[in-house]
């Protein structure tokens, strides 16, 4: 018999993979009553951050993404932290380890957007190190948990996420 949080694991793949599909089709997929799946659905799944788009930013003119990693002095962090925060080109931001401290994805018009985007930070902010890495193609893009089979890999805890009745 399957689990509350399996049942609730199978749904979010298939949302993952599709977040548009009728319920009526992720009823047959799933094998859980269109009315459970509304209620479900009604309110947040604490497994869920946040609900989003994906974007082909390409169409909208930016044709430039870069990922960009930099080490900065101790004292540097913190008012950099907010200086990234804040700023409209970067999509995404993370705390690194070994040896850098920041990884950042910005989206960008252009090469020349870019470039004055890295000037921009590097005289604000007195970096020890910085790598950029342009972003040519997307070969896999947030897939982890975007198809049944995948859940074998999830491991069972009782005690987590999961409203199914």
């Amino acid at each position: 018999m399957e689990t509350i949080r399996n049942k609730a694991l199978l749904v979010l793949t298939h949302l993952r993979a599709n977040a548009r599909m009728k319920l009526t089709t992720l009823s047959r997929k799933t094998k859980i009553p269109v009315s459970t799946l509304f209620d479900h659905l009604k309110t947040p799944s604490p497994l869920m951050t946040k609900y989003t788009a994906l974007l082909d930013f390409s169409k909208l003119g930016f044709t430039t993404r870069a990922h960009i990693i930099v080490k900065l002095a101790k004292e540097q962090r913190e008012h950099f932290q907010g200086f990234i925060l804040q700023h409209t080109s970067i999509n995404s931001a993370y705390r690194i380890n070994n040896g850098f401290d920041y990884l950042l994805e910005g989206i960008f018009h252009d090469l020349k957007e870019l470039e004055e985007f890295l000037e921009t930070m590097e005289e604000q902010y007195p970096l020890k190190m910085k790598q950029v890495y342009y972003i040519i193609d997307d070969l896999k893009r947030e897939e982890f948990l975007s198809h049944p089979s995948h859940l074998e890999m999830v491991t069972q805890s009782p005690n987590e996420g999961g409203s199914f009745k």
